[in-house]
C-alpha cells in the first residue's frame, strides 16, 4: 500500500532532536485552536459515533520489563505513557513500543539495555503525573522516553491545561528520577490513522498540534529532550482497530525513537564508537 503524504513538523536539529531556538510552524500555523474550535460540531457528533463503533482492544499479555544483553555499563530505560505503552494493538508485550525501543537501542548501540513499560489504556499526562508515577519503584533509570498527549487532544483538554499538565510531569519525573535523561515522543499526524473520518482526524490533528506546540516549548524550556514525530506512517503499521499501533507499526516507531535518542545522547555515542 502506498504511503500517504509526509506531514509538515517543526524544525529539527541535525542529531534529530528538537533545537533549542525554534519550534516550527507547525501543520495549522497558529490557526489550529480556532480552527479546531469551528470543527467541534464534527468532533460531538463523529466522536460519539466512533465511541459506540469502535473496536475495544484489550492490552496483550507478556511481561512489562525485560533485559537484551551486550555490553556495559547497563542503559535502563523506562517507558511511560498511554495505550503505547501497554502495547495495545499488539499479540504479546514483547511485540509493544517499550520493547523495541530497548531491543532497538541494543542492535544499534551494542550496549546491554534493561527495559520498562508503564503504560495504561487512555492515560492523559496528569493521570500519568497523579496516578503512575507515584507508584513506580525507585530505580536509577538512565533514560526516561515519555509516549503520552494524544488522549489529552482526544478529551479536548486546552492548551493552557496542557501547558500546566505537562509542565508538571517533566518536574515530577525530574524530582523522582534526577539522573535519567528525559524523552517525549510527540503525537504524530492524526489524519494518517486509518480508523478515523478523515473530518474527525483534521479536527483532532488541530488539538493535538495546539498541545504538540505547548509540550515543545515546555521540553526546550525544562530540559526535556522532544523526539521529532514518526513520518513514515502506514495502514499496515496498524493494528485491527485501524487506531492503535500494530506489531510492525510499534516496531518501526521503536527503531525511530531509538536512533533519534541514541543521536542526542553523547554518553552512548561515544561508548558505541569504542566498541
Amino acid at each position: 500500500m502506498l504511503k500517504r503524504p509526509e506531514p509538515l513538523t517543526g524544525a529539527v536539529s541535525e542529531d534529530g532532536i528538537e533545537p533549542t531556538d525554534a519550534i516550527g510552524p507547525g501543520r495549522y500555523g497558529r490557526l489550529a485552536g480556532p480552527l479546531s474550535l469551528l470543527g467541534l460540531p464534527i468532533y460531538v457528533w463523529q466522536g460519539i459515533g466512533m465511541r459506540r463503533r469502535s473496536l475495544r482492544l484489550s492490552p496483550p499479555p507478556g511481561p512489562v520489563e525485560g533485559r537484551f544483553d551486550g555490553q556495559e555499563p547497563e542503559i535502563r530505560v523506562l517507558v511511560i505513557g498511554d495505550s503505547s505503552v501497554q502495547a495495545v494493538g499488539a499479540n504479546r508485550q514483547e511485540e509493544g513500543l517499550a520493547f523495541q525501543i530497548g531491543r532497538s537501542l541494543t542492535e544499534k548501540s551494542g550496549r546491554a539495555v534493561r527495559w520498562r513499560a508503564a503504560g495504561f489504556n487512555s492515560a492523559t499526562v496528569p493521570q500519568l503525573t497523579l496516578r503512575v508515577l507515584p507508584h513506580l519503584e525507585p530505580r536509577d533509570f538512565t533514560h526516561i522516553v515519555v509516549s503520552a498527549g494524544i488522549n489529552d487532544a482526544k478529551n479536548w483538554h486546552g492548551a493552557r491545561r496542557f501547558k500546566r499538565d505537562f509542565g508538571e510531569l517533566i518536574y515530577a519525573l525530574r524530582a523522582r528520577f534526577p539522573g535519567a535523561q528525559l524523552f517525549w515522543n510527540p503525537i504524530f499526524n492524526l489524519r494518517l490513522v486509518p480508523g478515523l473520518p478523515p473530518q474527525l482526524a483534521t479536527v483532532l490533528d488541530m488539538r493535538a498540534e495546539l498541545l504538540t506546540r505547548r509540550a515543545r516549548q515546555l521540553c526546550r524550556e525544562r530540559g526535556m529532550n522532544a523526539l521529532p514525530e514518526l513520518r513514515a506512517v502506514e495502514a499496515r503499521g496498524f493494528s485491527r482497530d485501524g487506531f492503535h499501533a500494530g506489531a510492525a507499526g510499534y516496531e518501526a516507531l521503536g527503531s525511530h525513537l531509538a536512533d533519534h535518542m541514541l543521536a542526542g545522547d553523547e554518553t552512548i555515542s561515544d561508548r558505541t564508537a569504542e566498541i
